[in-house]
């Protein structure tokens, strides 16, 4: 039997290329898949441990109710419903006539307090000056009517002495006159001597008289003196009361003073009720709710429009408590808009001091015994590190859902 040596089977390369392919393939594709997962399981890793977010937040900023101040008629509306307009902007004026006659009142009371002022604190130094003079001249009146008195007291006692001197001429008149009536009854004297007698009796007696009359005549002239230095102590008294007078005067300028700050204060108040009549917006945003119209009446306090503040906004996210553990004011925030779809960056600045089922209108009742235990939310205010600059044409709005995610390690 003849040896039997089969040929080795011939193997076509590339046939063998094309088996090696699906397995190289196969490889590639399994470690992309591996990769995937783990790169997925890092990232769910990284996620769950370095970062906290939530859905439950929205954009809030502030509601600003522009009301006017005072009360008046609308002469012009300016603005128009969802109008954006700047801080300053006028959205309407109330007729000013009233107001403006209010200013000219005041003007004019402030115009005659100042008068009045004017005129009580150049009466100051004149009062002061008066008195000073009125004071030395009572002194001087004090002084000569006291003099006077002690004139009127001497011409007093020389009256006394006058008197005195006349009746002991009288009565020495007499006692000639009567030693005489026998001696010319017996012929002894002349009839011509006995009437020089009696003339010279008569004229004593009427000395006497005329002494009297001086004498009450003096007494008559201390009493004018006395009454002459009573009223000039009186004027005295009433002089020593200047600086009392200079007191009041001044008091009386200060008084005026204080009227005219009154009346100052009156119309700095006019001229401010007159500037309320025109109503600006407050800050920048966009005009909602709006209520007023042209003609309308409104009174102090009523809400005229609604300007939703575009500058100032925030984020309120609920974090459930278990969210909570390391979550602290100052970590880095991302904020993901879905109106915009970009990214916003800020920071934790505030953690809510209650959970919101605890701030709600009807905080649950857990005393009754009907109780479920249900994962809290927390609000946490998130703000926004440069809002102007990564929103610079206003894009976000008070309202808008967002997504941040809170770097909490």
């Amino acid at each position: 039997m003849a040896d039997f040596n089969p040929t080795p089977t011939q193997i076509d390369p590339d046939e063998g290329d094309e088996i090696a392919q699906p397995n190289t393939r196969r490889r590639v594709i399994i470690a992309v898949v591996v990769a995937v997962l783990v790169l997925v399981a890092v990232g769910l890793w990284w996620h769950s441990t370095y970062t906290e977010d939530t859905d439950d937040a929205q954009i809030n900023g502030h509601l600003i109710q522009v009301s006017a101040r005072v009360a008046g008629q609308v002469a012009k509306v300016y603005v128009e419903e969802n109008q954006v307009v700047k801080a300053g902007d006028v959205i309407a004026e109330l007729d000013p006539s009233d107001y403006k006659v209010a200013v000219e009142n005041a003007e004019a009371a402030l115009a005659s307090a100042q008068a009045n002022a004017a005129a009580a604190n150049v009466n100051v130094p004149i009062t002061t000056v008066n008195t000073g003079s009125n004071l030395r001249a009572a002194d001087a009146n004090v002084s000569g009517s006291q003099a006077g008195v002690g004139q009127a007291e001497k011409q007093l006692d020389a009256a006394h002495a006058r008197v005195t001197q006349a009746q002991a001429n009288y009565t020495k008149a007499q006692a000639d006159l009567e030693r005489y009536k026998p001696l010319v009854e017996k012929d002894v004297i002349s009839k011509q001597q006995f009437d020089a007698a009696v003339a010279a009796a008569d004229a004593t007696k009427a000395a006497v008289a005329d002494a009297r009359a001086n004498e009450q005549a003096a007494v008559d002239g201390v009493k004018v003196a006395l009454e002459r230095e009573a009223q000039a102590q009186a004027g005295l008294k009433y002089a020593q009361t200047g600086p009392e007078q200079v007191v009041a005067q001044s008091a009386r300028a200060k008084q005026a003073e204080a009227q005219v700050q009154q009346a100052q204060a009156q119309l700095d108040m006019a001229k401010l009720n007159l500037s309320y009549t025109r109503i600006v917006a407050p800050t920048a945003g966009i005009i909602t709710r709006k209520s007023v119209e042209i003609n309308q009446n409104v009174a102090p306090g009523q809400n005229l429009l609604m300007l939703v503040s575009l500058e100032g906004l925030w984020v309120t996210a609920n974090f459930k408590e278990t969210q909570l553990r390391h979550m602290f004011a100052g970590q880095a925030v991302e904020i993901d808009v879905d109106s915009t779809g970009k990214t916003y960056h800020g920071k934790v600045t505030q953690i809510g001091g209650a959970t919101g089922s605890v701030l709600s209108l009807f905080p649950p009742e857990n005393a009754t015994g009907n109780y479920v235990k249900v994962v809290q939310r927390v609000p946490v205010r998130i703000d926004f590190n440069d809002l102007a600059g990564e929103d610079p044409s206003h894009e976000l709005r008070p309202g808008l859902s967002v997504e941040p995610k809170v770097r909490v390690k």
